[in-house]
Protein backbone atom coordinates (compact mmCIF):
# COMPACT_ATOMS: atom_id res chain seq x y z
CA UNK A 1 0.00 0.00 0.00
CA UNK A 2 1.09 3.16 -0.97
CA UNK A 3 2.03 5.96 1.65
CA UNK A 4 -0.53 8.74 1.81
CA UNK A 5 1.10 12.22 1.49
CA UNK A 6 -0.36 14.98 3.45
CA UNK A 7 -0.31 18.42 3.61
CA UNK A 8 -1.07 20.67 6.26
CA UNK A 9 -4.73 22.86 5.70
CA UNK A 10 -3.87 26.79 5.90
CA UNK A 11 -7.24 28.85 6.24
CA UNK A 12 -5.45 32.03 4.77
CA UNK A 13 -5.42 30.20 1.41
CA UNK A 14 -8.92 30.44 1.39
CA UNK A 15 -10.14 33.92 2.97
CA UNK A 16 -10.37 35.64 -0.38
CA UNK A 17 -13.59 37.62 0.19
CA UNK A 18 -14.23 40.26 3.37
CA UNK A 19 -18.15 37.68 3.47
CA UNK A 20 -15.17 34.87 4.17
CA UNK A 21 -13.02 36.81 6.67
CA UNK A 22 -15.93 38.15 8.57
CA UNK A 23 -17.17 34.53 8.81
CA UNK A 24 -14.07 33.38 10.10
CA UNK A 25 -13.64 35.43 12.35
CA UNK A 26 -17.20 36.08 13.74
CA UNK A 27 -16.57 31.83 14.02
CA UNK A 28 -13.42 32.30 16.14
CA UNK A 29 -15.26 35.18 17.94
CA UNK A 30 -18.02 32.91 18.79
CA UNK A 31 -15.94 29.78 20.44
CA UNK A 32 -15.06 32.70 23.05
CA UNK A 33 -11.09 31.61 22.94
CA UNK A 34 -8.39 34.33 23.14
CA UNK A 35 -5.52 32.66 21.59
CA UNK A 36 -8.00 31.41 18.79
CA UNK A 37 -9.29 34.73 17.88
CA UNK A 38 -5.91 36.04 18.06
CA UNK A 39 -4.33 32.84 15.77
CA UNK A 40 -7.57 33.67 13.62
CA UNK A 41 -6.78 37.60 13.49
CA UNK A 42 -2.85 36.23 12.12
CA UNK A 43 -4.47 34.02 9.52
CA UNK A 44 -6.44 36.78 8.04
CA UNK A 45 -3.18 39.40 8.27
CA UNK A 46 -1.46 36.67 6.47
CA UNK A 47 -4.06 35.99 3.73
CA UNK A 48 -4.50 39.68 3.24
CA UNK A 49 -0.49 40.41 3.69
CA UNK A 50 1.16 40.76 6.83
CA UNK A 51 3.89 43.57 5.58
CA UNK A 52 0.95 45.83 4.18
CA UNK A 53 -1.34 45.27 7.32
CA UNK A 54 1.69 45.85 9.43
CA UNK A 55 2.63 49.42 7.91
CA UNK A 56 -1.25 50.41 7.79
CA UNK A 57 -1.25 49.53 11.78
CA UNK A 58 2.32 50.94 12.80
CA UNK A 59 3.90 48.08 13.32
CA UNK A 60 6.71 45.73 12.09
CA UNK A 61 6.05 42.71 10.41
CA UNK A 62 7.69 41.07 13.08
CA UNK A 63 5.63 42.27 16.01
CA UNK A 64 1.99 41.84 14.29
CA UNK A 65 3.20 38.04 13.44
CA UNK A 66 3.73 37.76 17.12
CA UNK A 67 1.03 40.15 18.54
CA UNK A 68 -1.84 37.83 16.07
CA UNK A 69 -0.99 34.27 16.94
CA UNK A 70 -2.12 31.46 19.10
CA UNK A 71 0.66 32.57 21.57
CA UNK A 72 0.36 35.98 21.07
CA UNK A 73 -1.64 38.11 23.82
CA UNK A 74 -2.25 41.33 21.09
CA UNK A 75 -3.33 44.96 23.01
CA UNK A 76 -7.03 45.48 22.65
CA UNK A 77 -5.70 48.72 20.63
CA UNK A 78 -3.68 46.37 18.42
CA UNK A 79 -7.11 44.09 17.66
CA UNK A 80 -9.45 47.10 17.13
CA UNK A 81 -6.01 49.14 14.82
CA UNK A 82 -6.14 45.67 12.69
CA UNK A 83 -9.69 45.48 12.15
CA UNK A 84 -9.43 48.79 11.27
CA UNK A 85 -6.85 48.07 8.68
CA UNK A 86 -8.82 45.16 7.17
CA UNK A 87 -12.19 46.83 6.83
CA UNK A 88 -14.09 45.49 9.35
CA UNK A 89 -15.72 46.61 12.69
CA UNK A 90 -15.81 45.46 15.80
CA UNK A 91 -20.22 45.62 17.00
CA UNK A 92 -21.71 44.04 20.13
CA UNK A 93 -25.06 42.23 19.66
CA UNK A 94 -27.45 40.63 22.43
CA UNK A 95 -26.68 36.79 22.77
CA UNK A 96 -29.62 34.46 21.61
CA UNK A 97 -31.21 31.93 24.35
CA UNK A 98 -29.78 28.91 22.62
CA UNK A 99 -25.65 30.71 22.91
CA UNK A 100 -26.95 31.69 26.65
CA UNK A 101 -28.02 28.26 27.35
CA UNK A 102 -24.94 26.19 25.44
CA UNK A 103 -22.20 29.37 27.71
CA UNK A 104 -24.42 27.76 30.74
CA UNK A 105 -23.74 23.98 30.57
Amino acid sequence: MAKLKTTRWDPAKHLATTADIAAYLDAAIEDGDPALISAALGDIARAKGMAQLAEKVGMSRTSLYKALSAEGRPEFATVLKVLNALGLQLRAEPRSAKKRAKKAA
